[in-house]
């Protein structure tokens, strides 16, 4: 059998199992925040594949090989480490548990949270565009590789592939790529080994590259013509480049990104989903990416530019080309998996954004997540489609890639400014990201049409960090922050208020004394945009009601009730002040106390919306009374603190 018959084959079987995977998850959708953020259920392990899946795309898989032919291994893995350290590991330690925090589904939901409404849809905007030009760039890549060695018609191809996964993230949402992720990343793991070992196979072991490596210099330092990495220079690529636009731009910015967080069971999940992920990436995919670049260059040092004729960033192909057709095909299906899994991840992105903040925002801002599931599945299809459309389109996708880095760079200044430095204020943050699009968008054009390169003195992104920055301080500094951005604030619990609480205001100290007091948990039972809670929870602390437990970071979003506020709690449906459960708390435990299908019905006669029952959970397992497990879907048990709690009730009540 040939290539193109063995790789049909398995082409048609992981299709299959895609779709599969879409139809399974599709029973777990009950409204729009299962369809994009998966009702915050996300394990680790699950989670760990997820964000590794992004990590493993077609730009690594070009890069990886060609910066080691171009400037040695320490050249491609440098790469590696800027955006797996730099942006997956850093965002996990120092964002993630802050955004987990903050409830935000979206990045530009905290935006209006932090700053205020108009920066939430000029980033809204400019994230769509930006992620949809990622989505493409990827798809048509990867639909090249695979019509070269197949010979198939590119439209046929990039159809099919368009079809494939719009067909199971339609159907199952996050829910859907989360489990094709992790199937992907999975083929991957598999994939690239045998690759690696086919090419030691054939060269024979690492002595083959030291002793036949066509520089004259070292490979771990210099390229096949001794070409190095330089560490920072402005000009792409060197690895402040690379920090700068595949671990600050491309990660701290991205709101695909931000969903692998706010979807997650826990902070501490999110945390080491992406720290285990950038582990795992960096000692399988790309190490053995930047070694199938170092054995290229040495057996086919001729093939490429400048010596012959082929881009040394198509050194992931010609490698196969010299493998046995089962592992040739199994790799390809791999770097084939990788690019759809992070277009998928793209377009579930640019479709929550669009979403949750223009059209539930702007036009249905009463809907319940029930009623926003059609609307969010035609989005992402319309989203979708527009893409495949402008893959045909010349320079389409070559142009939305290009701007991608104008508008994802900004929010990243943005959100690192907006957590650690309380000083940051609305019209600075506006002004910084209004700066940035805005130039980096203006030097994208002048380049494109070649009237002003700026690319031969540094690269766009460069000039859209510095610009973003300096705007954003210079603007803050002028005008005047948020009350908790002001010297002379203070509030550490001990103060007396006259205040009145509205209805609103009492139900929010009421939850934060039942034990749900971070900004996730208050703005998951009550069911609201972040946004709409963050100005409850703001009235309450100005007045003293409630405090902080620290004003930059996670904290930030951590509230306690102060002396003050403990006298206007009613305790009216707070069943026990001491363990801060409520009534409603209470019955779900007796109902987890029946057995897990007695909570499903529970669950599904009340109503309940799948973020409220993840908050309670969440609660009851941070209180000691729940046993959880569950790779997919979440399990949860009584365990012996539960089990004894709910006894002393009903002696109690005997």
């Amino acid at each position: 059998m040939g290539f193109n018959g063995f790789f049909s084959i398995i082409f048609i079987l992981f299709t299959i199992v895609l779709v599969v995977c879409g139809w399974i998850t599709k029973k777990w959708v009950s409204g729009s925040n299962d369809y994009f953020i998966a009702g915050r259920e996300v394990g680790v392990l699950n989670n760990i594949f997820g964000v590794a899946a992004i990590g493993f795309a077609g730009t690594i898989i070009t890069l990886g090989p060609g910066l080691a032919i171009q400037s040695g291994f320490w050249g491609s893995y440098g790469f590696g480490m800027a955006y797996l350290f730099g942006g997956l590991a850093l965002y996990g330690l120092l964002f993630a548990p802050y955004i987990r925090r903050s409830g935000a589904h979206t990045l530009p939901e905290w935006l209006e949270m932090r700053f205020d409404s108009k920066t939430r849809i000029l980033i809204t905007l400019s994230s769509i565009f930006g992620l949809l030009g990622i989505m493409a760039n990827n798809v048509l890549s990867m639909a090249l590789v695979t019509t070269g060695f197949t010979g198939w018609s590119l439209i046929a191809t990039l159809s099919a592939i368009f079809l494939m996964f719009l067909i199971f993230t339609y159907v199952g949402g996050f829910w859907a790529i989360s489990m094709t992720d992790f199937i992907q990343m999975c083929i991957g793991l598999v994939a690239l080994p045998a690759m690696l070992i086919g090419l030691m196979t054939n060269y024979g072991g690492f002595s083959f590259i030291s002793n036949n490596w066509p520089g004259d210099l070292s490979y771990l330092t210099s390229g096949i013509t001794n070409g190095s990495l330089p560490l920072f220079s402005l000009q792409y690529p060197s690895l402040l480049t690379f920090i700068i636009l595949f671990a600050c731009f491309l990660v701290w910015g991205n709101n695909y990104y931000w969903l692998r967080v706010s979807s997650t069971r826990s902070e501490s999940t999110a945390k080491k989903s992406f720290v285990y992920a950038a582990i795992i990436l960096a000692v399988g995919p790309y190490l053995i990416l930047t070694l199938s670049g170092l054995y290229a260059g040495t057996a086919f040092a001729d093939t490429f530019a400048p010596n012959g004729d082929v881009s040394p960033m198509s050194a992931f192909g010609v490698v196969l080309k010299g493998l046995p057709i089962a592992i040739a095909a199994f790799a390809l299906l791999g770097a084939l998996a990788a690019s759809i899994s992070t277009s998928t991840t793209s377009l579930i992105g640019a479709s929550s954004t669009a979403t949750r903040d223009i059209y539930q925002k702007y036009y249905r801002p009463n809907a319940t997540p029930k009623e926003l599931t059609v609307p969010s599945k035609i989005i992402t299809m319309v989203l979708g489609l527009l893409v495949w459309v402008l893959c045909f389109y010349p320079g389409g996708p070559l142009f939305l890639f290009a701007f991608s880095t104008a508008w994802l760079g900004p929010p990243s200044v943005l959100v690192l400014l907006g957590i650690w430095w309380k000083r940051t204020t609305m019209a600075g943050a506006f002004t910084g990201a209004v700066v940035g699009i805005g130039l980096t968008t203006l030097f994208t054009i002048l380049e494109l049409t070649n009237i002003f390169v700026l690319s031969q003195y540094t690269h766009i992104g460069v000039v859209g960090l510095i610009t973003t920055i300096l705007a954003t301080v210079i603007v803050s500094l002028l005008t005047t922050p948020n009350y908790y951005g002001q010297s002379d604030w203070q509030n550490n619990g001990n103060h007396t208020t006259t205040y009145q609480l509205d209805e609103k205001e009492l139900e929010v100290l009421t939850l934060i004394a039942n034990g749900y007091n971070t900004m996730a948990e208050v703005s998951d039972m009550l069911g609201v945009d972040s946004a709409v809670s963050n100005k409850i929870i703001e009235k309450l602390d100005q007045n003293k009601i409630i405090y902080r437990k620290k004003y930059s970071g996670p904290g930030f979003y951590t509230f306690y009730i102060s002396e003050a506020g403990q006298k206007l709690v009613k305790h009216d449906e707070t069943y026990d002040t001491v363990a801060q459960l409520s009534r409603e708390d209470v019955m779900f435990l007796k109902e987890i106390e029946k057995g897990t299908d007695n909570f499903k019905t529970f669950i599904q006669t009340n109503e309940y919306d799948s973020l409220k029952v993840s908050v309670i959970l969440s609660k009851f397992i941070r209180q000691g009374y729940l046993h959880e497990s569950g790779i997919w879907r979440r399990k949860v048990k009584l365990n012996e603190s539960g089990q004894n709690y709910l006894n002393s009730i009903k002696a109690t009540t005997a």
